[in-house]
């Protein structure tokens, strides 16, 4: 039984390290989309980056972005699924942050917000200095974090830690996750992720499946770090990418080539592209 579906993560899997799409993946996609198969993105990343991305290879699946908090028509701007950190959650996060002194970041669909520039966002900053005015993330700068929560009842669908100190990121996990009403997840050495309860890209996966009438052993899904991890419960094939954490490689169900040499492409010729 043939795929139909193929989910991609992007970091450290779709985009090589430049964070550029190679030839010989745009056009192994290319060639399964002409065979009438869909691909759809399943990102960490804001919405507005996962929609630059699907644009220019002309994805036109709904966007999984946030890690699963939100399931987005990136064509009719209709939202599928939506779910936020509650206010009081985001609010706990922001203080917990800043007694630990550590760098994070938060944002919804559209919106970037920081106290400072660093790590992931200086990256985003410099990108939106090359894009159009209508690609860039909107970025906004607060003067204090819980301040800002307390007084603007916005929408928040992930934060962001890092630090380079490993100790300093499992005592905010362990913090966290007693809270209960949390995921945590990581899509790198220094990061800490955190979305609202029974959000993941797997779940996502579902959701999206559902709606596009694709069943699970239809799917396919390609993966690089921790936060992949749950799409293999919803797809047949999960394969991680070789430049990949071994926690993930030991769980894939096959492991294609790295991000720069266009594993994404090798591994749709190795189960679609026979």
């Amino acid at each position: 039984m043939g795929y139909q579906l193929i989910i991609l993560d992007m970091d450290g899997t779709l985009l090589n390290s430049d964070k550029e799409v190679s030839e010989e993946n745009k056009k192994a996609l290319q060639n399964v989309k002409d065979m009438g198969m869909t691909v759809a993105i399943a990102t960490g990343r804001i919405f507005t980056s996962a929609r630059f991305y699907a644009r220019m290879l002309g994805i036109t699946a709904p966007i999984i972005a946030c890690n699963g908090a939100l399931i987005r028509d990136h064509q009719t701007n209709e939202v599928v699924y939506s779910n936020p950190i509650r206010l009081e959650d985001a609010i706990a996060i922001a203080k917990l942050c800043k007694e630990k002194g550590v760098y994070f970041h938060f944002y919804n669909q559209e919106q970037f917000y920081i106290e400072e520039l660093g790590f992931s966002s200086l990256k985003y900053h410099d990108w939106n200095e090359r894009q159009n005015e209508s690609d860039r993330i909107h970025m906004e700068k607060m003067t204090n974090a819980v301040e800002f929560l307390t007084n603007n009842a916005i929408e928040v669908l992930k934060f962001v830690i890092m630090d380079e100190d490993p100790k300093k990121l499992k005592e905010i996990k362990e913090a966290l996750d007693e809270m209960k009403t949390l995921e945590t997840d990581k899509s790198w050495y220094n990061n800490l992720e955190v979305m609202n309860k029974g959000v993941s890209k797997g779940k996502a996966i579902k959701r999206l499946a559902e709606i596009l009438q694709i069943t699970q052993e239809k799917r396919i899904a390609f993966g690089d770090n921790y936060n992949d991890l749950s799409m293999k419960e919803s797809v047949r094939t999960f394969v991680a990418m070789e430049n990949g954490e071994e926690f993930v490689k030991e769980r894939a169900d096959y492991i294609t080539a790295s991000n720069d040499e266009s594993g994404v492409a090798k591994g749709i010729k190795k189960y679609i592209l026979l």
